[in-house]
């Protein structure tokens, strides 16, 4: 478990389901968890009892019922995956501060969930943005983008230049991929201009 930025702890983990490690976050002054998957210093190896956890969209359950269970904490969502979750999952809109120094912002285009998470001086995406090879953003591959994939990844760099606009963040977060620790919203927004090449990994 690394902190990457003050009071913002990041770890790796293997997701058994999808058979590659993937990245989990908490935010210490909010005790608020993103996506997580148990650390290996386990449930209770983080420095503060979690408060809440925070989903960027719908398909990252990993670990929750773990923490939910252990802590008795609720469980956030954007409000539209709400189906496909279990019964007790609360909704969020974009615009909502989830807790202090946390607030959800519009990505949707690749589900209608998909949202940037705006933490403290941090901004955390779910699956519309990964570390590719030689550690490279990018897109996942065209197989993961729908029917119209050139659509999905013209619609994802429009919002993303729009978060690049709006939102003030130095430290980039990934559900599946390395954080830059700085100059992630130069880096994003320099590959929402990019143009060449299909951005898989």
């Amino acid at each position: 478990m690394d902190e990457i930025a003050p009071g913002l702890l990041h770890w790796t983990a293997f997701h058994e389901g999808i058979g590659t490690d993937v990245h989990s976050h908490f935010h210490v002054p909010s005790a608020t968890l993103f996506d997580p998957l148990e650390p290996p210093e386990g449930l209770h190896g983080l420095p503060r009892d979690p408060e809440r956890i925070v989903m960027s969209n719908r398909h990252h359950w990993r670990h929750i019922p773990r923490f939910r269970d252990e802590f008795g904490i609720p469980v956030l969502c954007h409000e539209a995956g709400l189906d496909d979750l279990p019964e007790g999952v609360e909704g969020y809109a974009w615009g909502d501060e989830l807790a202090p120094g946390v607030t959800a912002h519009e990505v949707g285009v690749l589900c209608p969930e998909e949202t940037a998470l705006e933490i403290g001086d941090a901004l955390l995406f779910a699956d519309s943005i990964v570390r590719g090879r030689g550690g490279q953003l990018a897109f996942v591959p065209d197989g993961l983008l729908g029917d119209d994939p050139q659509a999905i990844r013209d619609g994802l760099r429009a919002r993303f230049r729009a978060l690049a606009d709006e939102v003030d963040f130095d430290v980039l977060l990934m559900a599946h991929g390395a954080p830059l620790a700085s100059g992630g919203r130069d880096a994003l927004r320099a590959f929402a201009r990019a143009r060449n090449g299909s951005g898989t990994t």
